[in-house]
């Protein structure tokens, strides 16, 4: 198996994560073909494409919106997604007045069969503990500047609730089918980051 730098990954990691997995397999404490197919589950099966889906779903469907606001676990597992971090999902929404943001103050809790495993920057100690004390301040450093009257909440997921957010549909989208919203949603769109792309 070959691993490479993804986008929060520097090769200097690349390079040591493979170093370990191969003394790993030398040793004969780990299967490659079980790593290779764990991988490739993350990859293909769970991850953001998964929660893409959900949200643009939720933007063309009002029934299923309703449904995900009311429960998100069940809402999602409609869709085929469930899983291990995903026993129990709130989800919540952007409006042009309420803007969520979500962190995990203790570790780096994640719904992983909606967003695949979480980023380096989620997990930094750093971003965990600015965004609860200065959200605006910390959503403009990573790109995303908000009006003052735009209210800010912090979600702080845990072990027993995993948050996801529901973007603002774009503008000018009204015409796009469901599955031509899907690339417009993004993995930061969905933690609060960022907004939903432009078509």
């Amino acid at each position: 198996m070959t691993t490479t730098g993804g986008p929060d990954e520097s090769p200097s990691v690349a390079l040591r994560t493979e170093a370990l997995e191969q003394l790993l397999t030398e040793r004969g404490l780990i299967d490659p073909k079980a790593m290779d197919a764990i991988i490739t589950r993350y990859e293909t099966s769970v991850g953001p494409l998964n929660g893409a889906k959900v949200v643009a779903r939720a933007w063309t469907d009002p029934d299923y919106r309703r449904r995900l606001l009311e429960d998100g676990t069940a809402a999602i597992k409609e869709l085929g997604f469930s899983g291990q971090q995903g026993e129990h999902i709130v989800v919540v929404e952007n409006t042009p007045t309420v803007h969520n943001v979500v962190v995990c103050t203790l570790c780096s809790c994640y719904p992983w069969p909606v967003l695949g495993l979480p980023p380096s920057w989620y997990k930094d100690p750093a971003y965990r503990a600015r965004v609860v004390r200065e959200p605006r301040t910390v959503l403009a450093a990573m790109g995303l500047t908000l009006d003052d009257d735009v209210q800010i909440t912090v979600r702080d997921s845990t072990s027993e609730v995993r948050w996801l957010v529901l973007p603002e549909r774009p503008p000018g989208t009204e015409h796009l089918t469901e599955d031509e919203l899907v690339p417009l949603v993004t993995r930061d769109a969905m933690v609060g980051v960022a907004k939903a792309a432009t078509p």
